[in-house]
C-alpha cells in the first residue's frame, strides 16, 4: 500500500473510523493488527521477520533491565546486536558479500562457479532494525523502561505510518506515546495533519514522481550518449526526486501519526539551504543522522581526542551510514565522500578558528549554492548503478557542454516545479517553524492547500512509483 493510493486511504478510512470508536487498549490493538496487515501487503513471509525481531528484542530487553551484574547485562546486548545486525547481514549484505568472494576468487585464478545467493529483500528492515536496537541499546544505558507488555512493543515496532521508510524514532518518544492514552482528535491536530499530508502528497507525486521521469531518463542512457547539461539535469532532477520522496513520506507519516493521536519527529528540515556538510546532515534523514551519531559516532569516541582520531570516526560513521543504505560500492563511496567532506569542513573550521567571518546575504547564498552542489556530485554516486556509470558520466563535464532540446525542456520543467517548493521553504525557513503555515489566516492557508490539490490534478505524472527508500 502506496501513501499516495486509494487503497491505502481506504484502508486507513477504516482503521481511523474503529480507532475513533475504542478504548486506549482496543486502540493499540487495533493498530498492532492494522501494522501487520500493513506490513504483510507486501509479502506476507516478511511478518516472520518483523515478529521475530520484535519477540527477540523484547525478551532479551528484559533480560537487560533486570540483571544486575554489568557482564551479564553487556551479553544480552550482544545477544540483541548479532541478532539484529545479523539479520541485516543475511538479507541485506549476504549476496553483495559472497559476489564480492566471487570476483576475489576469480582474481586469484579460481575458473570453477561460485555461488551467490539471490535474497529478497524485505522492506523496511533497515528501519524497523534499528528502531528495534535503540530499545535495548537504551535499555543498556539505563535511558528507558522496559515496554509494560510485548503487546506495546509490538506496537511500537509495527506502527504503520512509520514502519516502511521511517522516521526511527526513538523508544523514549514513540514507545511512551503507545503506552500512554491518547486525547480525542480535535480541531489543531486535525489542521497539523491536514498540513502535512497535503503537503507531503505535493512533495511525492508532483515533485518526486515528475522528476523521477527526467532522472530516469538520463541514468538509464549510456553516458556516451549524453551532454554535460543532460547529465547536470539528470542530477538535478534526482536531488530533487529523493528529497520530495523522502521528505514526502516522512510528512505524510507525521501527518497520519498526528490525527490518530501521536507526534513523529521531524525529519528533514529544508536541507537544500544547509551551507555546510554537518549543516546538511542536521537538516537531511535527522532520524539516521542521529541514531549515527548517538549509537556509533560518540561510543566511537566522537571528537573527544586529536584530529586524527575523530577524523577516523566521522569516515567510519559515514561509511556505515552509506552501508545502511544498500549493498553496494556506489552507497559505500557515497558514504565516504560524505565523511571526507566532513572531515575536510571540520578541520577547515579549525584553521579559521578566532579569525572574523562574514555574515552577509551574498555570503550566505554563495554557501548554500556550494553545498547544495556539493551535494548533488554526491547524488551522482547515489543513483548510479555501478562506480564505472558514475565516473563516466562525471567525465561528461569535462568535454561535452552540448545544450540540448531535453536539457532545455527538463530544466523548464525543474524550474517550473522545484522553484515554488523552495520560496515556499525560504518563507518557512525564515520563521523557523516548520508548522508555519498552520499559524496564518484560514483564508491563507485554503488558498495554498487549493493550489497544492491543483497542482496534484495538473502535473500529475505519467507513472508512479514506490517511495525510494523501500529499497532500504
Amino acid at each position: 500500500m502506496l501513501f499516495h493510493t486509494f487503497t491505502f486511504w481506504t484502508f486507513f478510512a477504516v482503521v481511523a473510523s474503529l480507532y475513533a470508536m475504542l478504548k486506549h487498549r482496543g486502540q493499540n490493538a487495533l493498530l498492532l493488527i492494522a501494522g501487520y496487515v500493513f506490513y504483510g501487503w507486501w509479502d506476507w513471509r516478511f511478518l516472520i521477520l518483523i515478529a521475530l525481531s520484535t519477540v527477540t528484542d523484547y525478551f532479551v530487553g528484559a533480560r537487560i533491565h533486570e540483571a544486575t551484574d554489568e557482564h551479564v547485562r553487556k551479553r544480552w546486548l550482544v545477544v540483541s546486536l548479532v541478532f539484529n545486525i545479523g539479520l541485516l547481514g543475511v538479507f541485506k549484505y549476504l549476496g553483495f558479500a559472497t559476489a564480492q568472494l566471487g570476483s576475489l576468487a576469480h582474481w586469484f585464478g579460481y575458473s570453477g562457479p561460485w555461488w551467490v545467493p539471490q535474497v529478497i529483500l524485505p522492506v523496511g528492515i533497515s528501519f524497523y532494525t534499528f528502531q528495534s536496537l535503540a530499545y535495548t541499546i537504551d535499555l543498556h544505558r539505563r535511558r528507558i523502561q522496559p515496554a509494560r507488555s510485548l503487546f506495546d512493543y509490538a506496537t511500537y515496532v509495527s506502527f504503520f505510518p512509520q514502519l516502511l521508510a521511517g522516521p526511527i524514532e526513538r523508544p523514549a518518544h514513540l514507545l511512551g506515546q503507545v503506552e500512554k492514552p491518547r486525547e480525542p482528535l480535535n480541531d489543531q491536530r486535525f489542521s497539523e495533519g491536514l498540513y502535512y499530508v497535503l503537503t507531503g502528497l505535493f512533495r511525492k507525486v508532483v515533485i518526486a514522481d515528475n522528476f523521477a521521469l527526467i532522472a530516469d531518463s538520463v541514468f538509464t542512457r549510456p553516458a556516451s550518449e549524453l551532454s554535460a547539461w543532460e547529465v547536470l539535469v539528470g542530477v538535478y532532477a534526482f536531488a530533487f526526486q529523493i528529497y520530495g520522496d523522502f521528505s514526502g513520506y516522512s510528512t505524510i507519516a507525521q501527518g497520519i501519526a498526528r490525527w490518530l493521536g501521536f507526534e513523529l519527529m521531524d525529519n528533514f528540515r529544508h536541507p537544500y539551504f544547509a551551507q555546510s556538510p554537518r549543516d546538511f546532515w542536521s537538516r537531511w534523514h535527522i532520524s539516521l543522522s542521529t541514531w549515527l551519531r548517538d549509537y556509533l559516532y560518540i561510543p566511537l569516541g566522537g571528537n573527544r581526542g586529536s584530529s586524527w582520531f575523530t577524523a577516523r570516526n566521522l569516515m567510519i560513521t559515514m561509511l556505515i551510514g552509506g552501508l545502511w543504505h544498500g549493498a553496494s560500492w556506489t552507497f559505500i563511496a557515497w558514504g565516504a565522500v560524505h565523511g571526507a567532506w566532513l572531515v575536510m569542513h571540520r578541520w577547515m573550521n579549525h584553521r579559521k578558528a578566532g579569525s572574523s567571518s562574514s555574515s552577509s546575504m551574498s555570503v550566505h547564498l554563495l554557501k548554500i549554492l556550494g553545498t547544495f552542489h556539493l551535494v548533488c556530485l554526491t547524488w551522482l554516486l547515489f543513483r548510479s548503478t555501478t562506480l564505472d556509470q558514475a565516473w563516466q558520466m562525471a567525465a561528461r563535464f569535462t568535454t561535452d557542454w552540448r545544450w540540448t532540446s531535453f536539457a532545455s525542456h527538463s530544466l523548464s520543467t525543474i524550474a517550473v516545479l522545484a522553484v515554488p517548493l523552495l520560496i515556499y521553504e525560504a518563507w518557512v525557513e525564515r520563521r523557523s517553524n516548520l508548522l508555519a503555515l498552520t499559524r496564518v489566516s484560514w483564508m491563507a492557508r485554503a488558498l495554498v492547500y487549493l493550489a497544492i490539490v491543483m497542482a496534484l490534478i495538473c502535473f500529475a505524472p505519467e507513472r508512479s512509483s514506490e517511495f525510494i527508500y523501500f529499497q532500504f
